[in-house]
């Protein structure tokens, strides 16, 4: 792991919660145990937060653990001067405090002993068992993926590989991040950038698929405060400002629990302040803040109906604001986050948003899978299988001994693992490359709604929203939906482009033709990653179309990536002039279609260009062309951003320092705080598309950069 000092100057974790003293716990370090039955100081903090959440958990484990770890980072140091032990004891510090059970606390401790010091992973399995030594090594296989090389797509992939068949490695990987960022005052301000970067695009979007929305929340505000520093002094300054919003709060708190201890429920009453990002995010879509607008209110309570009861009471003495409102208690999100979010004018005019859960509710939505315990535990209430992990209740606490054995394919089956994992975790062993897998990783992230579906046959599948019959054909029947000629939902014939809804029921339809395949068109249907990259493989061993593997040769042209050029070998069309096509603008290697045009010239198109279909259904013959010599290029990408200031010049010397001149470009105006930018680009190498692409994307607030496609004219 690497050493870094501490950060004066970053956002506290928790506004209004003290952090440890990392110096003082570092002292405390370096004297080690005192006696044979006490804790030592060092790791008292840890044992006081463990037991907060476990009151009757063993800390036997947990001193062993910590004894080791000590022992063994002895004589280490951090940049900062600390002993090297203050780290594990930090990221352990911050599992406790969420709630992590025995296990993962104790892996925790011991997480850096394999990759930094003298111990083995057998010595981690002789003194603490197999489940721990699992975790351990699940970490240790992450370690190279911190600095260094860990905005490289690759390396991504093999960390998904190594962390999904355990969700609590991926909850150490967090913590171990968190604390890294916190500590990034001595670096470089390059490589604090690249760092903060990697945690933007990834492991924020993991922390939120797993519900740890407490690491998510600060890793967000240091990102901020790294990647934009003047929004960040400015949002800052803004709550500086407004000392007074907490009282604006706490007045309207205590209307809210007049009105429920009137009404005879029982309920806790709290402000939340806003963290900075959030703080920054109400600005940009409001304008102007009022003191409400710095913090909400939440309101916890015993049972689920009384939820509802709370929710009744403040629509009936306050002004609701029903645009607000939102039923996350019936319709959990994708990562176990539940509760119910209102919002009420006060008497002044005010509006203050209001959240609603119980206490249970509120554990998971702040601690996420972390609330839910040993995935693999065994009680007796689950000899007959393991419950599914809801956001109701969390396994019992269970140490090293109450691993599950591994699944008949070898694989731990974690029932804890959302259905977003297990579906990237497949995609990804069939992206054909690390960009593809970049892209796609990046597009999954951001969903933040799924749905679910039933299968006519049984079953049920778990899709993003805006997911289509396509995705549910690849999502059930895997390569064999190449042959999906179309779908029944909910009892009626439906387009393999049909949205589907959470809820409906859908029956895939294939033929029994094998020679059956998908068309260019499927990709516009396409939602999920594994459909996507399944199409565009079987497309790119089939150029000829389904059904013709055994079809002459068409004659072909030879194309340069030329705006025009005369074209040599095309044996039935002498002469002809080609040009590419300006809605699909295809480069170098795009794989092409090519059809005549009026004027004696062949248009060339990428072969999943929407004027492909649209001509093919015409009845127009394509023409097969080939990529002449010339390497040049010109093509349109469409970048999407979020707004701020100085975006559009950051973007345009992103492109300059990548060594391309803008054609033309356009920005649309701002939608919901998000911009929309088109650039046509003349790049002196069409080999270096990929890496302009990743350029562009690095561009803080860019989340997306794609090839434009428009609709073309058919000639």
């Amino acid at each position: 792991m690497s050493a870094e000092a501490t950060n004066p100057d970053a956002p506290s974790r928790r506004r209004g919660r003290p952090r440890i003293d990392l110096r003082r716990l570092g002292r405390a370090a370096l004297l080690g145990p005192t006696t044979r039955d006490r804790l030592p100081d060092a790791i008292g903090h840890v044992a006081e937060a463990h037991r907060a959440h476990h009151p009757d958990a063993d800390l036997a484990v947990l001193h062993r653990a910590y004894v080791l770890a000590e022992t063994s980072h002895r004589g280490q140091f951090r940049k900062s001067g600390e002993p090297y032990i203050t780290h594990p004891l930090a990221v352990t510090l911050i599992l406790a405090e969420l709630g992590a059970e025995t296990t993962t606390l104790t892996a925790s401790l011991l997480h850096d002993t394999v990759e930094d010091t003298e111990v083995t992973l057998d010595q981690v399995r002789d003194q603490f068992g197999e489940e721990v030594c699992y975790l351990v090594d699940g970490v240790t296989k992450l370690e190279k993926v911190d600095y260094g090389a860990a905005a490289e797509p690759e390396t991504f992939r093999k960390m998904l590989v190594a962390t999904g068949n355990d969700v609590r490695v991926m909850s150490i990987k967090l913590a171990d991040r968190l604390h890294n960022m916190r500590t990034l005052g001595v670096m470089r301000p390059e490589k604090q950038a690249r760092i903060a970067k990697v945690t933007r695009d990834v492991l924020i979007p993991l922390a939120e698929r797993l519900g740890v929305q407490a690491l998510k929340t600060e890793l967000e505000d240091l990102v901020f405060a790294i990647l934009h520093p003047e929004e960040y002094e400015k949002t800052r300054a803004l709550i500086a400002g407004n000392s007074g919003a907490g009282e604006a709060l706490a007045a309207v708190a205590e209307q809210v629990s007049t009105v429920l201890r009137e009404a005879g429920i029982s309920a806790e009453v709290l402000v939340r302040p806003r963290h900075f990002v959030s703080v920054h995010r109400s600005l940009l879509k409001r304008g102007e803040l009022r003191g409400t607008d710095f913090g909400r209110l939440l309101v916890l309570v015993a049972e689920d109906a009384d939820c509802y009861a709370v929710l009744g009471e403040l629509h009936t003495c306050f002004t609701p604001l029903i645009s607000e409102f939102k039923d996350f208690i019936a319709a959990p999100k994708f990562n176990l986050y539940q509760s119910l979010h209102t919002a009420v004018a006060a008497p002044d005019g005010s509006v203050a948003e209001v959240l609603i859960r119980t206490h249970q509710m509120h554990k998971v939505a702040e601690a996420g899978v972390i609330a839910l315990g040993n995935p693999y535990a065994h009680t007796p209430a689950e000899a007959a299988g393991p419950a599914p992990a809801l956001a109701g209740s969390a396994p019992a606490e269970a140490g090293p001994a109450d691993a599950t054995e591994p699944a008949d394919d070898g694989e731990r089956a974690d029932p804890t693992r959302p259905g977003w994992l297990s579906r990237l975790l497949d995609w990804q062993q069939n992206a054909p490359d690390p960009d593809t897998f970049w892209t796609s990783l990046r597009a999954d992230l951001a969903q933040d709604r799924e749905i679910t579906v039933f299968l006519a046959d049984g079953g049920t599948l778990g899709l993003p929203a805006g997911a289509t019959c396509v995705d549910a054909a690849y999502a059930q029947h895997g390569a064999a939906a190449h042959a999906c000629v179309g779908a029944r939902v909910n009892g009626r014939l439906a387009t393999l482009s049909t949205v589907l809804g959470d809820g409906d029921t859908v029956q895939l339809l294939l033929a029994g033709d094998t020679a059956s395949g998908p068309s260019p068109e499927w990709l516009k249907h396409a939602r999920t990653p594994a459909a996507r990259i399944a199409i565009r493989g079987w497309l790119d061993a089939h150029p000829e179309g389904p059904g013709t593997p055994d079809a002459a040769p068409r004659p072909f042209a030879a194309v340069t990536a030329a705006p025009r050029s005369t074209a040599g070998a095309v044996a039935d069309l002498p002469g002809v002039t080609v040009r590419l096509a300006g809605c699909c603008t295809p480069v170098p290697p795009d794989p092409i279609t090519g059809f005549a045009v009026r004027g004696g010239m062949v248009t060339v198109h990428r072969e999943e260009c929407p004027g492909v279909t649209r001509m093919t259904t015409l009845g127009r013959a394509p023409v097969t062309v080939r990529w002449g010599d010339a390497p040049d290029c010109r093509v349109t990408l469409v970048a999407e951003s979020f707004g701020r200031p100085r975006l559009l010049a950051d973007l345009t010397e992103a492109i300059a320092t990548a060594g391309a001149a803008v054609v033309f470009a356009t920005v649309e105006p701002p939608l919901e705080q998000r911009v929309r930018h088109t650039y046509t680009l003349h790049l002196p190498d069409a080999a270096e598309l990929p890496a302009l692409m990743r350029a562009m994307r690095e561009v803080p607030g860019v989340y997306d950069v794609s090839r434009a496609q428009y609709p073309a004219a058919t000639g």
